[in-house]
């Protein structure tokens, strides 16, 4: 789940623009497969964590395909349109969602497609975003609407942080180019992985996986309904969520100095943890996301791998700045 390196420090500027602008990063190579039929949105429902049958024409669900006990094999985005809903993932987990729904949708009238190598899909984020589109979609998270952009017909989604545009791949130089021309910056995954990483949003792939529940990783008020009928690992994630307390909750920290993914977090002489997304912010300094045992609570103090670094656990998002704590040494 995750590497032994040090992550590239952000560009300022690029950094600036995710915040005060309009960033334009490239998520192509996610995954993307749409389903249609007049029974998708059920068959979709039976099958996935959020409540896909309430979801409009024009709106959408960030959700999770579950095992049956319980652990993330994916956490798509399910978009409606008037043609049907598209979903896209991390690419870690597009062989799961794939195959989930080619084995389970016998007996639903419901199609597959793949969309993955089809349809680029690009990102502006940032407060400017809305203004480079000439008719952007209704507030709300995963609110979406087709517009056209340089002429080309383009599918815009609402995101928490801007605007994500899902158009046929060939056009990409053409998008790219006329969003520049509009003023959006082009910004490199350094840069989107430190914001990401500040707003305590986990990565499938990175801070959370197959060993991990939708409630260890904070996700579950966003992806997971608790009041639909059945889908696959329901009775798991029902039965934590009413009667018990995750083990694990994913934590943000304030370190004393660059650390790398992968370094042991302790509590005295025990294992707690171990750093997944890790950053060195112009806002905060050094930070990093973990799945972190319940026993080390916010405000508690760990020694990262063998020391000297340290670490402060937070709540999440990041707020503030400048109070990592001081190196042992």
């Amino acid at each position: 789940m995750t590497t032994t390196t040090l992550p590239a420090p952000p560009d300022p500027l690029e950094h600036q623009a995710l915040l005060e602008g309009a960033g334009l990063f490239d998520r192509s190579d996610r995954g993307k497969l749409a389903v249609t039929g007049d029974e998708a949105d059920r068959f979709l429902d039976s099958m996935l964590s959020n409540d896909i049958v309430g979801i409009p024409v024009g709106g959408g669900a960030y959700t999770t395909l579950l095992t049956h006990k319980g652990r993330i094999l994916a956490d798509p985005r399910v978009i409606r349109t008037t043609e049907g809903f598209l979903l896209d993932t991390e690419r870690v987990g597009l062989q799961a969602l794939f195959d989930a729904i080619r084995q389970l949708r016998i007996g639903y009238r419901a199609e597959l497609h793949k969309r993955t190598l089809e349809r680029s899909l690009v990102s502006l984020i940032g407060p400017r975003s809305d203004e480079l589109v000439g008719d952007p979609p209704a507030a709300g998270e995963h609110a979406n609407a087709e517009t056209t952009i340089a002429g080309v017909p383009v599918v815009v989604v609402r995101t928490d942080g801007g605007l994500d545009l899902i158009f046929a791949s060939e056009e990409i130089a053409v998008v790219r180019g006329e969003l520049e021309r509009l003023g959006a910056v082009p910004v490199g995954q350094a840069a989107v992985e430190c914001v990401r990483i500040e707003h305590g949003a986990p990565r499938l792939g990175v801070d959370m996986d197959e060993t991990t529940m939708p409630q260890e990783a904070g996700i579950h008020e966003r992806a997971v309904s608790f009041t639909k009928g059945c889908y696959v690992g329901q009775e798991t994630v029902a039965r934590l969520y009413w009667k018990g307390k995750p083990n694990r909750h994913l934590r943000g920290l304030r370190l004393s100095g660059p650390a790398s993914p992968g370094d042991e977090l302790r509590l005295g002489e025990t294992v707690v943890g171990a750093l997944t997304s890790v950053a060195v912010s112009p806002l905060h300094g050094p930070i990093a996301l973990a799945l972190v045992r319940r026993a080390a609570g916010p405000g508690d103090r760990l020694t990262v791998a063998d020391g000297p670094l340290s670490a402060i656990v937070t709540e999440l998002p990041f707020t503030g700045g400048g109070d990592a704590p001081g190196a042992e040494r």
